[in-house]
């Protein structure tokens, strides 16, 4: 498919703007389709990308940093106890008026932010359930027990009281699920008896209206003339679904697109050398890993899984699948991360060690468990079911007997999620730069006592859930260093995973992209982008 297919079938006023000799594309080879146009339920990059050109938040990251900038708040002030929060909102911010539905009569104010906060929070909010109620992010964070109140002051202005002071609190707010979305838009779709297509069919204030979206095929937005940050660069940005890693380098090299993710390890050597590529690259702050059930037998025996742990060899995993696009994890964060202990030692590699320990927990012949294996590639793992082989191998090795179980990507989360596993392939890839984000997210109890929370090793234990529990209230960043310091010693000791690696990330994009700069959350942010005509 050329450039010229893809752009073919926009509806006709943007074909013809795209047609003229001013008007700008950039098309991205996104690897997948969103689940849907509503972030506070998603959980998963591929959905954060297609969401990211039509929301904001009331508070952002800066482009290619960590750093909260301002979004649809100008500004804000908090207590000196760090429990309250007052963020004085952007006047004359338009909504998008593209839905067939819906046409906005007023512009972005305090009643956006509030529903936008009491759909995820208050369970009788009659859109509390609309499209899901598992609102993960926002019930693995400890949203519903921090927040005491959220109040508006005036049209302009938000208040919001916590239970107790929250250091990550405002990093939390930039974070995808935090998009604002228009109450007189719910309303509106509430009264005409079909809510659910403010998620189905979305306006939102960010720099890109939807216009076309085909599921598994392509996204089509158009540059939103009054974003209130000033029109973006480009005037077309299509994203081109394309699954295979090989395709997309395929359409990259003919310049049916101009931005590609995850490029497949074997690839890179050949990228790398293409005159007109640019291979952007950083450490990524994400983490690959295997996690064990630990409420189901024989997991919830802390001896198998470190028996586990020690019988998978994780440098052959890496130098056959992540080639140079990863390094060996042995703590749950990513080592480019404040907070990270690099003083622990790794479990070796020692099939006899694993061998005793597996007949000390009372299985000396070993066991029958299920493996499984994603069935996509993800920034942190480019290729799970190779990976997966190779684990399979090693673990008959002791007598375990795994069998590899795979699902379409959404039911495999889903499952994942609900705890159904014995042992499962998964990964994260950091959304705001504070390790709360790994360590209490995934491995805290509150997301473990959650049948859809990220805590996938349903691993809640007292000693650790302390730590990082304490961690949030603690402002000093030293302090909250040797917390989750500590709390790395106990999930070592502990394993309710095995680390598998941190993969590099790596961006090829074309000579003719303009200005795009890498996430260190993985994420696709194409305004302040442009392209070279």
């Amino acid at each position: 498919m050329n450039r010229s297919i893809l752009l073919a079938g926009v509806c006709a006023t943007a074909l013809a703007a795209a047609s003229t000799a001013s008007a700008k594309t950039l098309i991205y080879c996104s690897e997948g389709s969103p689940e849907n146009f509503y972030p506070g339920i998603n959980t998963t990059g591929t959905s954060f990308d297609g969401n990211e050109p039509i929301y904001n938040r009331i508070v952002e990251f800066e482009r290619g940093g960590t750093k909260v900038v301002p979004g649809l708040a100008e500004k804000w002030t908090i207590s000196p106890d760090g429990v309250t929060y007052t963020f004085n909102l952007r006047k004359g911010v338009k909504w998008h008026a593209t839905s067939k539905s819906f046409k906005p009569t007023r512009e972005f104010n305090a009643d956006d932010v509030l529903f936008s906060i009491e759909r995820q929070w208050k369970d009788d909010n009659p859109y509390f359930k609309v499209t899901s109620p598992n609102h993960s992010y926002f019930g693995d964070m400890g949203m519903p027990k921090l927040l005491k109140s959220v109040e508006k002051l005036d049209d302009y202005t938000i208040k919001i009281t916590l239970n107790q002071p929250e250091a990550p609190f405002l990093a939390d707010l930039a974070m995808p699920y935090a998009a604002i979305q228009s109450k007189e838009y719910a309303d509106a779709m509430l009264k005409a008896g079909t809510p659910e297509k403010i998620d189905q069919d979305p306006i939102g204030t960010g720099p890109f209206y939807l216009v076309q979206y085909q599921k598994d095929a392509v996204i089509r937005y158009k540059a939103f003339p009054e974003f209130w940050g000033g029109k973006a660069k480009i005037d077309d940005l299509v994203y081109a679904i394309t699954p295979d890693a090989s395709v997309r380098w395929a359409k990259l090299q003919k310049g049916e697109c101009d931005v590609m993710p995850y490029p497949n390890p074997a690839d890179i050597d050949a990228i790398k050398k293409d005159p007109n590529v640019t291979m952007l690259e950083q450490p990524g702050l994400n983490i690959g890993y295997l996690a064990f059930q630990t409420q189901k037998k024989p997991f919830d025996d802390v001896r198998v899984r470190k028996a586990i742990s020690m019988a998978i060899d994780r440098k052959a995993i890496i130098d056959a699948v992540y080639l140079s696009t990863g390094i060996a994890a042995k703590n749950p964060i990513p080592p480019t991360m404040w907070s990270y202990n690099d003083s622990i030692k790794d479990d070796p590699f020692d099939p006899e060690q694993a061998k005793k320990l597996l007949a000390d927990a009372g299985y000396p012949n070993g066991f029958e468990t299920d493996l499984w294996a994603m069935p996509v590639q993800r920034p942190y793992n480019p290729n799970a079911k190779r990976i997966a082989e190779l684990m399979q191998a090693d673990l008959a090795k002791i007598g375990v007997k795994a069998e590899i179980k795979s699902f379409e990507w959404g039911e495999y989360r889903k499952r994942l999620q609900t705890g159904e596993h014995q042992m499962g392939m998964f990964g994260w890839t950091g959304d705001n730069g504070d390790p709360d984000n790994f360590l209490h997210t995934l491995l805290g109890c509150a997301s473990a006592q959650t049948a859809s929370g990220s805590n996938i090793a349903k691993f809640c234990y007292k000693p650790f859930d302390d730590l990082v529990v304490k961690a949030k209230t603690v402002s000093d960043q030293a302090e909250r260093t040797k917390l989750y310091e500590q709390a790395q010693v106990i999930f070592k000791e502990q394993a309710p995973w095995f680390t598998i690696a941190h993969a590099v990330q790596l961006k090829p994009v074309t000579k003719r992209v303009i200005d795009f700069k890498l996430s260190p959350f993985g994420r696709h942010n194409f305004y302040g982008v442009d392209v070279k005509e």
